[in-house]
């Protein structure tokens, strides 16, 4: 019996894998809370650009925002299957750590993929729509590639999140 000098594969993480701006994005399906099919949003005097307006969650107000927006690139068109992710940040406070809902438009939501750290490498320095600070990785999902983003930092939790915790704090 030999003995075997294998490392074991590290176990799957789950993520979801969404197209915004004809490229295509993963996020940890654990900070993933839902996803819904787009309605009408109500627009906030004075909120960035990129918050696309707000939505009645059961009850609570969640700001929906446009990343396409946020990343510098034209907004994202409305079509039949456009849809909204809603995605859980950790947010510090005053009181202690909390979590923000934010949604998320996208242009479509693809699939749930099960990657391995092994799967993931570096993120692109270039080539890419958005910048490589915002995301964890990129990896390979079959024949294409999926950018795996970095959600804190793409909605810059320091101060973006801040901006629209101000809505989330008026439900």
């Amino acid at each position: 019996m030999r003995a075997s000098n294998a490392v074991a594969a590290s176990p799957p993480t789950q993520y979801l894998s969404f197209v915004l701006a004809g490229e295509e994005y993963a996020v940890e399906i654990l900070r993933v809370k839902e996803i819904i099919e787009y309605d009408s949003l109500t627009r906030v005097p004075a909120m960035p650009a990129a918050v696309r307006g707000v939505i009645n969650l059961r009850g609570r107000v969640v700001p929906v925002v446009d990343l396409a927006l946020r990343f510098g690139l034209p907004a994202s068109p409305l079509t039949r299957r456009s849809c909204i992710v809603m995605v859980e940040l950790a947010q510090a406070t005053s009181n202690g750590d909390a979590s923000l809902v934010v949604g998320i438009l996208c242009d479509e939501v693809s699939e749930v993929l099960d990657l391995t750290a092994e799967q993931v490498q570096p993120p692109p320095e270039f080539g890419t729509a958005v910048g490589s600070e915002y995301l964890n990785g990129l990896a390979e999902a079959g024949k294409k590639f999926v950018l795996l983003m970095n959600i804190e930092r793409a909605l810059d939790t320091s101060t973006f999140a801040s901006e629209t915790s101000e809505l989330a704090d008026a439900s």
